[in-house]
């Protein structure tokens, strides 16, 4: 009777420090963090004027959008990480602004944003929440630009030369402020702001161009799982 009261009792002890050991280990050294969500991504747009021949004043603004996201982190330390985010393209129309306020959509891209973060995570591996800092640099690819037959009229283009537009690719930094909450062991609810400083140039076929500002704000959320 006493050896199986023995090894009962050994029994909760090795349970109880595994359980202890898993929750240490939520997101420590080693662990691999995978996640899925929706990201929004919300340009703050100051736009410069399109060179001449135009209109003065001519400027553009710039849609959110939304979209499917999520992300791939691995713990070099218990409180330093490397953090993938990734995401399908971003769609944004290209609308007039300034002097040509009002004419509507003049043209979309696609933003394929490829960015890596270094973060710093605080707090125990296995806290309830926990905050981080991240910063990191993206790589902006912008692609399948088009234009309207607005943006063609403003500019001299023709039914049958139509304006065409390219927006140039850019590197810049990214600064990241997040949490993580954590579920249970393995699951945890992850969100997370970033901004990053983008200046980028518009090109016209007509020879126009026009600088702009976007330093988009990013705003995250998703629900992950550890590895």
């Amino acid at each position: 009777m006493k050896s199986k009261f023995c090894f009962a009792l050994s029994a909760i002890t090795a349970l109880t420090s595994l359980a202890l050991s898993t929750s240490a280990q939520a997101q420590s050294q080693g662990s691999w963090l995978v996640r899925g969500g929706i990201m929004q991504l919300a340009p703050q747009v100051t736009s410069g004027t399109l060179s001449a021949p135009s209109l003065p004043g001519a400027q553009t603004s710039v849609s959110n959008s939304t979209q499917l996201a999520g992300g791939v982190t691995y713990m070099l330390s218990n409180s330093v990480a490397i953090d993938l985010p990734l995401a399908l393209p971003f769609k944004h129309n290209l609308y007039g602004a300034g002097s040509i306020a009002g004419v509507g959509k003049i043209g979309d891209t696609k933003a394929i944003p490829a960015t890596v973060m270094v973060q710093y995570r605080f707090g125990e591996a296995g806290a309830l929440f926990r905050p981080f800092l991240g910063l990191g640099v993206t790589y902006a690819k912008f692609d399948s630009e088009h234009s309207t037959a607005t943006l063609s009229g403003l500019t001299g283009g023709t039914p049958q030369n139509p304006t065409t537009l390219s927006i140039q690719s850019k590197f810049a930094p990214t600064l990241q402020f997040g949490g993580s909450y954590k579920i249970d062991e393995r699951w945890f609810v992850d969100g997370a702001i970033t901004r990053t400083p983008l200046k980028t140039r518009n090109t016209l076929s007509t020879g126009q161009t026009l600088d702009i500002e976007l330093n988009p704000i990013g705003i995250s959320l998703g629900v992950g799982m550890r590895f």
